[in-house]
């Protein structure tokens, strides 16, 4: 058996590794539900843009009930203070999702255009909704959310909904929004031929310089605007008490890391650098390589955030000592010890039958094969 610590840590990344298979795997499905509208002029272009998600969108949503179960099992703690402070906004994903299945399996099932444009508008919305409110989640993250936990470690939530969407949060929103539309974009060049192709290469360029822009400010905003969070004390040097820790609210804290750890930089370096390189073999008719490009892209936005706050997953605003951190966050060392071998036997084979489905799927979708397959493809 793993000794604890080692296994906390370990959980942590594993954490990581599913944020980043979601927004890799169902990231470009959103980006092209909200791009659905746009790209797509004629139906039979909206249906090819359809197509070329429709065999893996729903394969692909599995990555974040995943990535809820392993906070549910693996961070119980903080399992319960989000959905304490975030309820209403994940009400609100829950129910964008809703027209995920029911527009992909009934949107061509009647041939009138206003019924086809309502669910296109509902597709947009099912992939808008989630990309902005997973920004604004993490923008609060890093702000510091406001609940504490009383002497029997019952969390209590004192913010409201509208508190979360503040100008950082909301920013964060953006980069989020703009890095799965550019995901998304980069997806649709590669799947699709002209007109769309076309059109979706414009767009990873407006999305991608979009993203990198936001991301920069985001940044800026974050090292010289923000205050962040720092441990000053733990009793006995163990984390074993929640609230016996000492947390400080300081300038610059979010930096702390990278002076400690300069390896870290690179992942900031990665999301800009995946972004620009997406954009120029976008340009260059490599749309393959650019959408390996943008995962990267995306991974290093996704470790920049985790890189910036750990040790901390959930900082309190309100009372500081609360902060549920990787250290005093976790369940039992026998659960995390179970959670990780079933997850070192299941996780290459999800892994590997993901890769070999899309292998065999591969290829671009086109006008000709909807019209030859109307009563089968979406």
């Amino acid at each position: 058996m793993l000794d604890y610590e080692t296994l906390k840590l370990i959980w942590w990344l594993f954490i990581g590794v599913l944020l980043i298979g979601f927004v890799i795997t169902d990231g470009f499905d959103l980006g092209v539900g909200t791009l659905l509208p746009f790209l797509g002029k004629t139906d039979d272009e909206r249906r090819v843009i359809i197509n070329t998600v429709g065999p893996h969108w729903d394969g692909n949503q599995v990555w974040l009930i995943t990535a809820g179960g392993a906070i549910f099992a693996a961070w119980p703690l903080v399992y319960a203070a989000a959905f304490s402070g975030f309820y209403i906004a994940m009400l609100l994903v829950l129910f964008a999702l809703f027209f995920r299945p029911v527009g992909f399996d009934y949107r061509s099932k009647l041939p009138d255009p206003r019924w086809r444009n309502a669910w296109d508008w509902g597709l947009f919305a099912g992939g808008a909704v989630p990309a902005l409110i997973f920004g604004v989640a993490f923008g609060n993250l890093l702000l510091g959310v406001p609940f504490q936990h009383d002497e029997l470690l019952r969390p209590t939530y004192t913010g409201s909904f509208f508190a979360l969407l503040n100008p950082f949060a909301l920013l964060a929103g953006v980069v989020s929004l703009s890095m799965l539309v550019m995901h998304g974009a980069i997806w649709l060049q590669m799947r699709t031929e002209d007109p769309v192709a076309s059109r979706a290469r414009k767009t990873v360029f407006i999305s991608a310089m979009v993203m990198m822009i936001s991301f920069a400010v985001a940044g800026l905003w974050l090292s010289f605007g923000i205050d962040g969070y720092r441990i000053t004390y733990i009793p006995n040097g163990e984390y074993a008490n929640l609230l016996g820790k000492t947390v400080e609210h300081v300038p610059g804290a979010w930096l702390q890391n990278y002076a400690t750890y300069p390896w870290m930089i690179l992942a900031p370096v990665l999301g800009f650098a995946g972004a620009a390189l997406t954009i120029l073999l976008s340009r260059a008719h490599r749309p393959g390589l650019g959408f390996v490009t943008s995962s990267l892209s995306m991974a290093g936005v996704i470790l920049t955030a985790g890189f910036s706050m750990f040790p901390f997953i959930m900082p309190s605003s309100s009372s500081p000592s609360s902060s549920l951190t990787v250290w005093d966050a976790t369940s039992s060392h026998m659960t995390l010890n179970i959670m990780f071998w079933v997850t070192m036997f299941f996780l290459p084979i999800v892994l590997g039958y993901t890769i070999w489905s899309y292998w065999h799927m591969r290829g671009r979708v086109t006008v000709q094969q909807i019209q030859e397959n109307t009563h089968s493809a979406y």
